[in-house]
């Protein structure tokens, strides 16, 4: 098992099932992206080389965090940015928090959003 997916599975409940349960979205909506462990959580990687998504689970909630957020222009009521210039996130505190609309929507957007940024 890789480190990113025993952090996961070491998380207590409801953040383990949340943490599962974006995995699988995450997964299922942009299959090319490759689960890592840096920084001592779970991201995900396109190519290998730039920081897509990345998941952590802290304080009440579990952070979804978008690497380039600060380009996202969909669902902006529900992204969190709290002080941070580039990145912004959803937050899961219960499994009811996630919507997964909204979640795809912004995988979606993110990865194309990363696409136009370094495949010009």
């Amino acid at each position: 098992m890789n480190p990113a997916e025993a952090y996961i599975l070491e998380q207590k409940e409801p953040f383990r099932s949340i943490l599962l349960q974006v995995q699988l979205v995450i997964e299922g909506t942009i299959p090319q992206a490759q689960l890592l462990y840096k920084w001592k959580i779970p991201f995900y990687y396109l190519d290998g080389k730039q920081g897509f998504v990345y998941l952590n689970q802290t304080k009440n909630y579990v952070d979804v965090c978008f690497w380039h957020g600060a380009h996202l222009t969909q669902h902006l009521e529900h992204l969190v940015s709290e002080g941070r210039k580039h990145m912004k996130s959803l937050r899961y505190f219960a499994m009811e928090d996630i919507n997964e609309k909204v979640l795809v929507d912004l995988l979606l957007e993110a990865y194309s959003v990363r696409e136009k940024k370094y495949y010009k």
